[in-house]
């Protein structure tokens, strides 16, 4: 099975939000840095044009619910 290219960037912003709290977490980030910034360097070209806040949101939301239970 293959991921599609929406399957890939949620997998991918997943992970960006997990290393972007990472390095938050451990003050290995430049004080200006927001995850949206993050996340935009770590997201590949051939998938960025999937790329939008709202699923930015949509993910962080789903993973700190999913966490936080």
């Amino acid at each position: 099975m293959t991921l599609s290219d929406k399957e890939k960037i949620i997998a991918i912003i997943s992970n960006g939000i997990a290393v972007f709290s990472l390095l938050q977490e451990r003050e290995e980030l430049p004080k200006n840095t927001s995850m949206y910034d993050f996340i935009l360097k770590v997201i590949p070209k051939d998938v960025k044009s999937e790329l939008s806040a709202a699923l930015i949101d949509e993910v962080f939301q789903y993973v700190t619910s999913t966490h936080s239970s």
